[in-house]
């Protein structure tokens, strides 16, 4: 069995180093940190995290409480936390709150009785049970989505950005009624992207007209709905901005239904990245969000905020990245 010597070793760095980063200590070198982090998985270190947090009569457990256990954008995120909190000794119980508040609530109450020794969470719009949380002090990190009007460590993306660029990828290639399917009003992502994509048309000077826009739902069937409803309309949209793979495959169903090509007849852009995204025909232009990432800054984050809870809250926000393929190139199709 690796000792904490093994793992110094093998990072380059004195013990005590090792023991602070472990901890998540603030006042460890970031890079250090990680080289530690990877030695210790590559070793298969297993710190005596139950003792340690026996003595703070807390319980080596993390609460992930995540709005969607179907996304695979959210199930990337669980797999950065749970890789970065069993390096450390530290299990992770996932809980998915299906953007339900009472459903949040009770995985919140959960998390109190069992005394977790933090919670990483994507927060229902209004996340008023998290108050609970915050007046305990048990350590908290939002991920996706900011918990409003109150402070937290925080990681992000910034999908506003992300938005406008993709629409205005879309532009480039002749699209010209552009459209917009997200998600429902007062979430926050949701909000992020339609008010990308309306930058991106008012920079252009192009008017954005209500009558291509719809919330839905963030799942396949609600976006099935949204684009069948846009498609049947006079003057149909020519392309379209989707906030997420789920309502992807939804509003790819629904082009297929009215004998539309992505591409060729509705350029498509879909945030997330899926392994699907690439085999379906044409192959599927994306933002693809870090979510990784998002999951492993996330549980850095809270492993510093379970040895210190007093330090300020911090935002941390991730960049996007646009991946090009076929449906959204008008002139590659025939």
């Amino acid at each position: 069995m690796a000792t904490i010597s093994d793992v110094a070793s093998l990072a380059g760095v004195s013990t005590a180093t090792v023991s602070r980063a472990l901890n998540g200590k603030s006042t460890v070198d970031p890079e250090l940190a990680a080289r530690v982090l990877a030695a210790a998985r590559e070793l298969g270190y297993q710190p005596n995290g139950p003792a340690r947090n026996l003595r703070r009569q807390e319980a080596a457990v993390i609460a992930l409480i995540i709005s969607d256990v179907e996304n695979p954008f959210f199930t990337a995120i669980a797999r950065g936390v749970e890789d970065v909190a069993h390096a450390v000794g530290y299990s992770v119980v996932l809980c998915n709150a299906d953007e339900n508040a009472d459903k949040e609530r009770r995985y919140v109450d959960v998390a109190i009785q069992e005394r977790v020794a933090g919670v990483i969470m994507s927060p229902t719009p209004t996340a008023t049970n998290v108050d609970l949380l915050i007046n305990r002090g048990t350590p908290l990190v939002a991920v996706d989505r900011p918990l409003p009007e109150r402070p937290s460590d925080t990681v992000l993306v910034d999908t506003r950005l992300a938005a406008r660029e993709a629409t205005e990828h879309l532009m480039t290639q002749g699209y010209q009624r552009i459209g917009c399917v997200t998600g429902p009003s007062g979430v926050r992502t949701a909000d992020d992207r339609l008010a990308g994509y309306r930058d991106a048309l008012r920079a252009a000077r192009m008017k954005s007209s209500p009558r291509l826009v719809r919330r839905t739902e963030f799942k396949a069937a609600g976006a099935n709905r949204a684009a069948q409803d846009l498609l049947a309309q006079p003057e149909p949209p020519d392309a379209l901005l989707v906030a997420n793979s789920a309502m992807a495959i939804g509003v790819l169903a629904a082009l297929n239904e009215a004998s539309r090509r992505p591409g060729r007849d509705v350029g498509v852009v879909a945030f997330d990245d899926v392994p699907w995204a690439e085999l379906v025909d044409p192959p599927l232009t994306v933002v693809a969000q870090p979510a990784y990432e998002i999951g492993t800054v996330a549980a850095q984050l809270l492993l510093a905020r379970i040895a210190d809870n007093t330090r300020a809250a911090t935002t941390t926000t991730l960049g996007a990245r646009l991946i090009e393929r076929e449906s959204s190139h008008r002139g590659d199709l025939p």
